[in-house]
């Protein structure tokens, strides 16, 4: 298990999204003051919130506080990147529930599902 490097894939998102025609921005503050890590966004719509998630202790209540976060933020997808295999258990259902696609992946499946997964902005 290797740490997630935050800065640059932080950075590797941000690129890659301008590139696709969408914005990305880090620490994105929501309306009820808390911060999504990573808001990927088409002008004002917003379409994908991301949390880097480095450590697995009390994985489920932070992917809980993620998954409130990015539905209050009017989010409809969120993924989680973490350096480890990860289930956060019933979170995913409450997810579901919420009307939230959740995805839990490694730093590469958040970089080529990137590449590939959002519509071009342009």
């Amino acid at each position: 298990m290797s740490p997630i490097k935050v800065k640059t894939l932080t950075r590797q998102i941000i690129a890659l999204a301008d590139g696709l025609g969408f914005s990305a921005v880090p620490e994105y503050r929501t309306p009820d003051g808390t911060r999504v890590d990573i808001a990927v966004l088409n002008g004002e719509r917003k379409l994908l919130a991301i949390e880097l998630e480095a450590s697995f202790k009390w994985f489920p209540q932070r992917v809980l506080y993620d998954v409130v976060k990015a539905h209050r933020a009017g989010f409809s997808e969120l993924w989680v990147v973490v350096p480890f295999r990860a289930n956060p258990g019933w979170v995913l259902k409450y997810a579901e529930e919420l009307g939230l696609t959740l995805v839990i992946m490694g730093e590469e499946e958040a970089i080529e599902r990137l590449k590939t997964s959002l519509p071009s902005g342009t």
